[in-house]
This record gives structure tokens, sequence and C-alpha cells, in this order.
């Protein structure tokens, strides 16, 4: 059995699930495996669901991923959110300004490139006492950005102006460099000027939008996110936590370093010190970050925030970074790609470790979708 990759252009907008999409057959299929492999010791016990919030195990997981075309995965540090992120803090938060800008009713939204933006209880990469500052990884483009602006009112009043932008501007360069596709929608069926995005490509107000985001690193690590999201779904928020440490366990004992710390930033010799001129040199070394070395033994587990099919849980997404190897120097067959299981218990961990990430293979019975950095949606 294999894994059938899908065209992501489609001649109408992306507002639903994978199954929307085309056939493209020019693309090499995945090796897939019909279910997970047992447990070969003694894992954590799956708790029962309360009454009234069953798992549903009689309907087919294929293609009940939500299409999207890039995720932001928002550095938050905590582990559970209100039931609408963008309503955190009474919407003074990073969720809400990426929202109001690419979101259904924002003015760069692009109804065939649809971004899904969710809450991770990674840490951001500096001190609390920054709030100004998040972090964000770009998934499946691969990108961890340590240092984003928030879209706040006023101007900050620390750093130079040239070092430290305009958030409002800050935000339209992430949309320009990351979010907005470079072409244009498809031509077969004519959407309205009130559907058509601003794509920002020709916006002369943001100029070289590779100067706002010089620390963006290219993604090494292998990443686990569990959906988490209590406030949200009580089933979530019960299976998350667990997983999320079953995982942990599961990788360090196959010889997969799971560090708490950020990514690891490599600092240019002739990038600008004023910059960083505001930290100590005792905060420094948590900005900079803990080295990734070997991306086959560096991994990085974490709640996220609501990303449908709550019925479905324990609900997980298994990014595989491009390059990406096997124990044997062999090429991974899913390096580059997101994958997404559902129903997945404690007692999965091990087969999901064993068999995606490490064996380069897709586990049938569990699996809902997937997604190449290419954009081609995946899907048996």
């Amino acid at each position: 059995m294999f894994l059938l990759p899908l065209s992501r252009r489609v001649s109408r907008p992306l507002n639903s699930i994978a199954s929307q999409y085309i056939s493209n057959t020019t693309t090499s299929p995945f090796p897939t495996t019909s279910s997970c492999p047992s447990p070969p010791c003694q894992c954590s016990e799956t708790p029962e669901m309360p009454e009234g919030f069953p798992i549903d195990y009689s309907k087919p997981l294929n293609g009940t991923m939500a299409a999207y075309a890039e995720q932001i995965v928002i550095c938050t540090g905590r582990d559970d959110w209100d039931s609408r992120i963008e309503r955190e803090n009474e919407g003074d938060n990073l969720a809400a300004d990426l929202k109001a800008l690419v979101g259904p009713k924002g003015p760069y939204h692009d109804p065939y490139n649809p971004i899904s933006i969710l809450n991770s209880s990674f840490p951001k990469k500096l001190p609390s006492t920054k709030e100004l500052y998040t972090s964000t990884y770009l998934l499946p483009s691969f990108k961890y950005v340590p240092f984003v602006l928030r879209n706040i009112v006023s101007k900050p009043t620390v750093g130079d102006p040239e070092i430290c932008p305009v958030p409002e501007v800050t935000l339209k360069a992430l949309a320009t460099q990351y979010l907005l596709p470079k072409g244009q929608p498809s031509r077969d069926t004519e959407v309205s000027s009130e559907q058509k995005p601003d794509t920002l490509q020709d916006d002369r107000s943001v100029t070289n939008s590779d100067a706002y985001f010089a620390e963006a690193n290219d993604v090494k690590h292998i990443l686990v996110l569990v959906c988490g999201h209590g406030g949200r779904d009580i089933r979530c928020g019960i299976l998350g936590p667990l997983l999320r440490n079953e995982f942990s366990k599961v990788l360090e004992a196959n010889g997969i370093r799971v560090p708490t710390t950020p990514p690891s930033m490599q600092l240019d010799n002739d990038r600008d010190p004023r910059k960083y001129q505001e930290f100590s040199k005792e905060q420094l070394p948590a900005i900079i970050g803990e080295e990734d070395n070997d991306v086959i033994k560096t991994a990085r587990v974490g709640l996220i925030s609501h990303i449908g099919g709550h019925k479905f849980a324990g609900n997980i997404i298994v990014y595989i970074p491009p390059g990406m190897k096997k124990a044997g120097g062999e090429d991974h067959e899913l390096a580059g790609c997101g994958i997404w299981y559902g129903r997945v218990e404690p007692k999965h961990v091990d087969g999901i470790v064993k068999e995606t990430v490490l064996g380069g293979r897709v586990i049938q019975d569990m699996f809902r979708g997937g997604i190449r950095k290419s954009g081609e949606i995946l899907r048996i």
C-alpha cells in the first residue's frame, strides 16, 4: 500500500477537508503499514473519557485532516488556552493579530491558501519579561522565527526603529515572506474583488522582508505536535498531556534527545549587536539556545491548540525535517512531510516512533492526512 500525494491547486477555495484536492500522479508514493504494532513493554494506560465525550472509532480517518497551506505554531509557553485562542487576554495576542491579517475577514486572506494558526506549549525565545516579542514555527516551510514583534498599537520604546520595526509592518512582512503564495490564485474560477487577497508581493510599504527575520532558522529537528486543548474539548485535555509525556519517554528511549529549551540560534558576526544590547550576559545563553547538531537525534514535543476532530482524540502531527536520514544513512521517505494521526493512545506511541519517525512509514488505520513542504496534500 502506498501514500498518494495530491495537488494543492484547485478551482475553488479550500474550506473543508483534504478530499477537495485533485489527484496528481507525477510524484512518487510513500510506503505505509496497515496498523500500529503493539508496544514491546508496558506503557501508560488510556483513561476512560467522561460520559457524553466518547472517542469515535467508527468513521474512517483518511481525509479528515483540515486543508491548509501553512501552519503558524505560536510559542506561548502554556499548556492550555481559551476555547478560541484569538480571545485570550481579551484578544490581545499574536493569534488574534494574525487572524485579523490573514483570516477569513482579513485584508490578506487568500481562499486558495488557508492558513492554520495554532498556539503551542513550546517556550518563546525571549525571557518572559520581553512581552513585545514571541516565537513561531512555520510548517511545512520548516522555519523557526525566534523574534516576531507583537502587533501592539504604539511603537515600542526600546531599541532603534531600524532594528525594532513597527509591529504592523513586521506582521505584514511575515505574511509576505512565508504565508502568501508567490503565484496567483487559479483562473479556473473567477474570484470576486472581495475574495482576492492583497498579496503584498507588490506592497511597497513592506520592503526587504528578509531583514525583519534575519534570525529565522531552518528547522532541523523532529516536531511532534499533540492536541491538548482542554479549554476547547475535554478529550484533548485528558489525552494530550499523557501523549506528550509518552512521546518524550519513547523518543529518548530510542536515542532521540528531547530538549525543552528553544531551538539554537546562530548569531552572525555581521549582525547588528544593538539588537541584543538590552539583554544581560546571563540572559544571552537562553536567547541563543541549545545546539541542534544531529537532525535524527533531536525532537521537540509540545501541546497545541485545536486542529479539528475532537472525537478522534488523541490527535497528533509529526513533522519530519527535510534532509533527515534513517539510522543506516538511507533517505527518509517522509523527510519534509507533516503526518496527521488520530485516535492515538499511549500504547500507539512506540509504534509511531518506530514506524513513522524512524522507519519512514505511514500507519494506515490512524492516518488523517498529511502535507509535504511543497504544499502537496497526502492521503491514502
